[in-house]
């Protein structure tokens, strides 16, 4: 028998280059995959600085906040993603004059810790801190 020389590839060649592709449909997939669990992560975390920005300012303007205590809350939810979300404040005197009694003014630390929990995942927190003055109360 003759043998004619054909053009075209191989059964190898063809094998390898679907190999190929194969891996690089994969990595890339994957790294798509990648790019939209971070994306996902990232808008969480923004919405937890709008949330802890919001916070703060509130804390900061209210007169009743105490001098040194904790106080906390939730924010309203559970969002549509599934996550739940709170806040918790720890305020402390910070700064004040020696001999500083009733009446005078002090610098005055407010710690805020604003936490949330993706549907999958670990609970997460952010933390901030701000500083106001205030007032040591008068004694009754």
């Amino acid at each position: 028998m003759k043998r004619t020389k054909r053009s075209g590839f191989s059964l190898l060649e063809v094998l390898v280059a679907t190999l190929i592709m194969g891996i690089a449909v994969t990595t890339l997939l994957v790294g798509l995959s990648q790019s939209v669990r971070n994306a996902g992560r990232l808008a969480e975390h923004d919405r937890a600085a709008m949330l802890a920005r919001n916070k703060m300012n509130e804390l900061l303007l209210n007169p009743q906040l105490p001098l040194a205590g904790a106080v906390e809350g939730s924010f309203e939810g559970p969002e549509p993603t599934g996550e739940t979300s709170g806040w918790r404040a720890v305020t402390r005197p910070f700064e004040a004059q020696p001999n500083a009694g009733p009446g005078s003014v002090i610098l005055q630390e407010v710690a805020l810790e604003v936490w949330w929990k993706p549907q999958y995942g670990d609970r997460r927190t952010l933390r901030v801190e701000a500083y106001r003055p205030a007032t040591i109360p008068l004694l009754r």
